[in-house]
């Protein structure tokens, strides 16, 4: 049986290793086979990718991930103090349950926060789809 107290630290590391796995995904245009790509290859396009990412970095501005992140935990620390005081409640100690709660809630949003502050924004996949399409390639999609 798991003790009460050590609950809250394998929640957090779960969470955390989540997080290891989302945090390593990077949206990336996706090019449909045109003549171009196949005169260009694999090698080729990837270079045009990587200088068309790096011109929109240059001219489009990112929101912070530590802004999104922090504002993303905070929404998480009330939410699930909220609830880990219900929780509690129920168990018996409400203040244990909210404490608990806000720890794996504002864990759980800055998690969120950073998740959706990897994925590029609109104006910066539009000005990447441009490039590359100056460039001769035609993008289908991000994935």
């Amino acid at each position: 049986m798991v003790h009460r107290h050590t609950r809250p630290f394998i929640l957090l590391v779960a969470i955390a290793n989540v997080w290891a796995v989302l945090g390593c995904t990077t949206p990336a245009p996706v090019l449909y086979p045109n003549a171009h790509l196949e005169k260009a290859g694999e090698a080729q396009s990837k270079r045009d990718i990587a200088y068309c990412e790096t011109l929109a970095r240059e001219y489009v501005q990112n929101h912070s991930q530590v802004k999104a992140a922090a504002e993303y935990g905070v929404g998480g620390a009330a939410g699930g103090a909220a609830l880990g005081a219900i929780g509690g409640a129920i168990g018996g100690d409400a203040g244990e349950g909210a404490a608990i709660g806000a720890a794996v809630g504002a864990a759980g949003g800055i998690l969120a926060g950073l998740y959706k502050s990897n994925q590029p924004n609109p104006t910066y996949e539009d000005f990447v789809n441009h490039c590359l399409a100056k460039h001769g390639y035609e993008v289908v999609g991000w994935q």
